[in-house]
């Protein structure tokens, strides 16, 4: 049977046994200094905290685009290859063209429009986030006011240090 490795030790003015407890005392201050870190993307949990923020902002951004008419403001956080399920859509509509169009058209004949999100849970995996919440409108469109509310979830992805949208699912609630 070997003999454990630290009795094999031959260091003259330190025991055995004290040489063990201050290496254990360096692994010990090592492993405290280190930081939080998510292992696939090796980033602090600080920024993907800030990120998440980030997406919020953006999706926010978004809506105070089309509550100040700024359809141009509203087209810079679509991605090209936008894609969506609206909550009257019997198909999908494809392109970053077809939603502006879509939102161009609708804030012509639409005022004092407010989007509210509630409870959003964002998740991040390296460029691509998505985000599921749940919303609560109002505003005046074709000269009627309007309320709804609904849940939906939101796929973003991360290019040029932007998040763009590039997937809006949304469903009406009763």
């Amino acid at each position: 049977m070997s003999k454990p490795f630290f009795k094999n030790l031959k260091i003259s003015s330190i025991s055995n046994y004290t040489l063990l407890i201050i290496l254990s005392f360096v692994l010990l201050i090592g492993c405290n200094n280190s930081k939080s870190v998510d292992d696939k993307t090796n980033t602090s949990i600080e920024t993907i905290e800030a990120q998440k923020e980030a997406i919020k902002n953006t999706l926010n951004s978004m809506w105070l685009a089309i509550e100040n008419e700024d359809i141009e403001g509203y087209a810079s956080y679509i991605h090209p290859d936008f894609s969506q399920f609206g909550e009257y859509d019997s198909i999908i509509k494809l392109g970053k063209e077809t939603e502006v169009k879509g939102i161009r058209e609708w804030i012509k004949n639409a005022s004092n429009i407010h989007t509210e999100m509630i409870d959003p849970i964002v998740s991040i995996n390296g460029n691509v986030a998505w985000i599921t919440y749940y919303w609560s409108d109002h505003g005046i469109s074709d000269g009627e006011a309007f309320a709804s509310k609904g849940k939906s979830t939101r796929i973003f992805v991360k290019e040029n240090n932007t998040w763009l949208c590039i997937h809006g699912h949304y469903t009406l609630l009763p």
